[in-house]
């Protein structure tokens, strides 16, 4: 079974472990051929993420590079099934070296959680890095430079869904200018994933009107994740549905 099929595994193995639960049993027994038929989905890819990230923690490809404390590499679950992209790490997130650790992130816990993910159960990571001062967006050159990184993160990981955050995360890995609003609500394709485009949770912070629009959004990514986008949807498919729960 290949890495990327490892997180959907555990996933059905623990509601069906849940359903025996709420059914009284109490006591689960596995075999030993059982067991030895598994062992082959332990993930290499926790290795390969680390030592890539060994590989790439002193990166001097930009002038960033002279700015930041800290390389901001990627966070959470290295065999995943959604991967989180944002733009870039902002202040609190280059002082910790970790994506989403900030106010930002606080609400993107609190999304994840709405739609039935931990942080650790999904892969966090960002376009670029390192910190563009005063969290400016990214420049072209910075964005050349980087992206190769977040790609091979991409290609390692090989996710079901990418759920993009923010217009600038969406336009450079979908290769367009278009708007925000023409990217959300539909489903892209980008390789061998599903990929939806929300907003970024600092803007969902600067206007709480975009909210409702945003939780319309991560609810498809997580009905895709579940594979249930709409029979026949593809790329251009606009897809939205009602949400039952408060984010």
């Amino acid at each position: 079974m290949r890495e990327s099929n490892l997180s959907e595994v555990v996933d059905l193995t623990q509601r069906y472990l849940s359903q025996l639960k709420e059914l009284g049993e109490e006591e689960i027994f596995l075999n030993r051929d059982l067991i030895a038929s598994l062992s082959h989905l332990r993930p290499e890819s926790a290795s390969d993420l680390s030592k890539f990230y060994r590989q790439i923690k002193d990166c001097q490809l930009c002038p960033l590079s002279r700015t930041r404390t800290n390389l901001v590499f990627g966070v959470g679950n290295p065999a995943a099934g959604m991967v989180l992209v944002g733009e870039a790490p902002g202040r609190d997130e280059d002082l910790q070296g970790e994506p989403f650790v900030g106010r930002a992130g606080q609400l993107l816990n609190k999304i994840l959680k709405a739609i039935d993910f931990e942080r650790a159960d999904v892969y966090i990571c960002n376009i670029l890095k390192c910190r563009p001062p005063g969290n400016r967006d990214p420049l072209p050159d910075e964005i050349e430079a980087c992206k190769p990184y977040l790609l091979r993160q991409l290609e390692m990981i090989k996710p079901q869904v990418i759920l993009v955050l923010g217009r600038v995360a969406a336009q450079v890995l979908l290769k367009t200018s278009s708007d925000l609003g023409k990217l959300r609500g539909r489903i892209h394709l980008f390789g061998n994933s599903k990929l939806v485009v929300t907003y970024h949770p600092a803007a969902l912070l600067r206007n709480p009107r975009l909210k409702r629009p945003a939780w319309e959004d991560v609810q498809l990514a997580r009905r895709v994740y579940d594979g249930m986008e709409p029979e026949g949807a593809d790329d251009e498919e606009i897809s939205l549905f009602r949400p039952h729960k408060n984010i």
